[in-house]
């Protein structure tokens, strides 16, 4: 036999022996650790938030106070656009975003495509029935309005700089919408 093939099967026999014993397939190993005991866990009925517990166990909740106008509807107060505004581009605004709201944060897109009330848009992953049913957005000056299938104004947007427009929904809510 040639030299060095000599030599390459003796370090590939090497190599699969000292894998072997890597393995644990050598006959000695090592016995596994034992389980460490966790403590049991102490119940205790929890204190409540609000109220006062009684000895025979209810809660007594304190009374709500009284609020001026309750029970009168009060409309949003209309949306002022920022100083700062920029100027945009209907190109600014294409793409994929990320729209936040008071407990939802979802995926907004928007496109160039004719649709009623101005360009498509569609929404994915919204809780909130309002941010779900946006289908459509027109930039009218400074401002980004978003509408639904009947044309209703779903939020109100102006550049707040960069890849960034904020401002509120028609029930008067805050909206973020950025990259």
């Amino acid at each position: 036999m040639n030299r060095p093939v000599s030599i390459v099967l003796i370090v590939g026999l090497a190599v699969a022996v000292a894998g072997c014993q890597r393995l644990g397939l050598g006959g000695s190993s090592s016995s596994p650790l034992p389980a460490t005991p966790t403590p049991p866990v102490d119940s205790q009925p929890l204190t409540p938030l609000d109220g006062v517990q009684t000895s025979d166990g209810t809660i007594e909740q304190q009374p709500l106070d009284a609020v001026d106008g309750a029970g009168e509807q009060v409309a949003a107060a209309p949306f002022e656009p920022p100083a700062e505004a920029k100027e945009i581009g209907r190109s600014d605004l294409l793409g994929g975003w990320t729209m936040q709201s008071v407990a939802d944060r979802c995926q907004l897109f928007m496109t160039l495509t004719t649709w009623s009330g101005g360009y498509r848009a569609n929404t994915r992953g919204c809780g909130s029935p309002d941010l779900q049913g946006i289908s459509a957005w027109d930039l009218t000056g400074k401002q980004v309005v978003l509408k639904n299938d009947a044309g209703a104004t779903v939020a109100n947007l102006y550049s707040a700089g960069g890849t960034q427009f904020s401002g509120q929904t028609s029930t008067g809510q805050p909206i973020t919408v950025f990259r």
